[in-house]
Parts: C-alpha cells; sequence; structure tokens
C-alpha cells in the first residue's frame, strides 16, 4: 500500500503531484513552479469547482463529466475564473449591503406605525403569524420568536444595551429590526400584515409576492458570498418570482436560476430603490476574463446583456451652471 492511501478514499498528493494529474488529464499548466505557490493558497478541490466545466462531457449524451479536459484547457484560465469570482462575491456583498439596510427600516417603519412592539405582537401581525381561526402564534412565528431572541441576548449593540437598562430589553420594533439577520427579515416580511408588505414592496416598485420571493433567493446569493462559495457557473436553488412581463421591469425571463438572473434582481433593486451604486455590478460583469471555453454566456447573461436598460450605464445627470465668481 502506498504511503499517504486510504482503503476505499483518496490518495493524498503532494502539490507537485496535484499538478502533474492536472497536466496528464490535459490542462496546460504552463510555469509549475508559479502553479505549486498558487495551490498552497487556494485548495486543489475549491479549484475544482473552476476547472469542471473544462471536463469533457460523456458522448452519450449524460450529464456527467470525464477527468480529461477539453483541448486548449489552461491553469491560467481557471485561475482567472477563480479570482473575477473573488471580485464578483466582494462586489455581491457590496450591493446587497444597502439593499438589506434599505428593507429593514422600510420594514421597521411601517410594523412601528402599527405598534412599536408589532414583532412582539402575532395578534397584530399577518395570518401567518397566527394558527388558523386562532389567536395563537403560529409554528412559524414560535420559531421566528425563538431565532429573535436569541439575536438579542447575543447582540453586543449600545442601542441593545440601553434598552435592557432603560426598558427590560424590548426593542421597539426599528431598533429590531436591525438586529436580525437577512433570513429573519425576510421571515418578519413574511409574517407582516398585507397593507406592510404592500408599502414596502411599492417603494421596491414590486409586488409583496414578488420582493418576498426576490429576498428569499438574495438570502442564498448573499450566503455564498460571505461563505466563499463559487458562485459565476452554479444553478440556484431558487427563481425570484417576476411579473408576466417581466420586459417591463426590464428583466429577462430566462434562466432567473443562473447567476445573471439572480443579479439583475439585484441591479433592479438598487435602481428602484435609488440606492447609487448601480453601476458597480455592470463594471464587474465587464471584467469577464476571455475564456473560450468558459464563456460569460455560463453565467446566464445573453449576448446583449449590456443593451439592456437596467445593465446598461445610467445617464449623466446634466450639471447645473456654476456661474462665474468675481474676485472682489
Amino acid at each position: 500500500m502506498s504511503p499517504g492511501h486510504q482503503p476505499g478514499g483518496k490518495i493524498f498528493r503532494t502539490y507537485e503531484q496535484q499538478i502533474e494529474l492536472l497536466a496528464n488529464r490535459g490542462m496546460i499548466v504552463g510555469d509549475r513552479e508559479h502553479a505549486v505557490r498558487l495551490l498552497r493558497r487556494i485548495n486543489y478541490y475549491r479549484l475544482s469547482g473552476y476547472w469542471y466545466p473544462f471536463r469533457i462531457l460523456d458522448k452519450n449524451g449524460g450529464k456527467r463529466r470525464q477527468d480529461d479536459f477539453y483541448p486548449g484547457t489552461t491553469f491560467d484560465d481557471v485561475i482567472d475564473l477563480y479570482n473575477f469570482d473573488a471580485r464578483l462575491r466582494t462586489t455581491a456583498l457590496e450591493t446587497l449591503a444597502p439593499i438589506e439596510l434599505a428593507v429593514r427600516a422600510l420594514l421597521g417603519h411601517e410594523l412601528g406605525a402599527i405598534d412599536r412592539y408589532a414583532h412582539l405582537r402575532p395578534d397584530l401581525l399577518g395570518s401567518r403569524a397566527r394558527k388558523p381561526a386562532s389567536t395563537d402564534e403560529s409554528p412559524q412565528y414560535s420559531k421566528w420568536i425563538q431565532r429573535y431572541q436569541r439575536e438579542l441576548n447575543q447582540s453586543h449593540e449600545d442601542f441593545v444595551k440601553h434598552h435592557k437598562l432603560e426598558y427590560g430589553g424590548r426593542l421597539p420594533v426599528w431598533a429590531a429590526v436591525e438586529i436580525l439577520d437577512w433570513g429573519a427579515l425576510t421571515w418578519l416580511y413574511g409574517m407582516s400584515p398585507d397593507k406592510v408588505r404592500n408599502n414596502v414592496a411599492e417603494q421596491c416598485q414590486l409586488s409583496a409576492p414578488q420582493l418576498e420571493s426576490w429576498l428569499k433567493a438574495l438570502n442564498i446569493v448573499r450566503n455564498y458570498a460571505a461563505h466563499h462559495g463559487r458562485m459565476f457557473n452554479r444553478v440556484y436553488d431558487l427563481k425570484p418570482k417576476l411579473p408576466k412581463e417581466p420586459g417591463d421591469l426590464g428583466i429577462a425571463s430566462g434562466r432567473t436560476n443562473r447567476l445573471f438572473g439572480q443579479l439583475t434582481t439585484i441591479q433592479y433593486l438598487q435602481r428602484s430603490l435609488g440606492l447609487g451604486q448601480d453601476q458597480w455590478l455592470p463594471e464587474m460583469m465587464a471584467t469577464y476574463p476571455d475564456v473560450t471555453l468558459v464563456p460569460l454566456s455560463h453565467t446566464g447573461a445573453p449576448e446583449n446583456w449590456r443593451s439592456s436598460t437596467l445593465w446598461s450605464p445610467p445617464q449623466p445627470r446634466p450639471s447645473t451652471p456654476t456661474p462665474n465668481r468675481r474676485t472682489l
């Protein structure tokens, strides 16, 4: 038995042996010393997700892939895709953050108009917060309030300490939303009264069911971005709900469970909420590397993506002429 071999498992390989394996499978490695240096800081199995689309598909038309690579596959192309994905994760988090903050502010305000402690009163929330034909809290609300109390107890925010000292720890809803993560915020939105849901969705220029589905989908996107998950060629679990005529929103009705479809919802919310960062995603997507074997279409982006209103650069606002000033 060779050193490092485990019965029924994988064989341990040094960095040099890993590179040799890739080369034997048809990958053009180039500078092997440089490749080894990269493997020392990027795990081989993390990179495997980026060379996966370069692996040859079975000839029988199945979806299984062989170990060997298509001719022309280079290690540099794999690294270029990895680096693009790293930029993508950073940009996704930067553009999602103001959306999350805006939804928090809107939801806290709308619920606060009903009651300062609306989040603690399932009888004041929507039907999902209560059991059918009852004022008792529903299982969904019970799970949510346990999650909320856990976050409240673990929070070290100054405003939480203040409310614990002055008000027994009861946060008004406009403060409570600030300790919720994206998932808990989405739950609270879903359990809110229809009037609240509709008012928040209207600010996003969406219907309430659409906004809820977008929040659920973007929670998954955010988790991948925050936890270093591969994003560019992934099939996402949730498809955001689109209107019957998605062209009205400038969103393609096609592959919304691919990266471009998910990013399109971010791009739309950036503009509908007036957050002023709607150039970041188009600029980032324009940096997609020139990789013949894995083109930009692997993200679900159409060929003419830059020509759509939503993804085209915003028109500069006309500047107000500055009057000439004379030195007195």
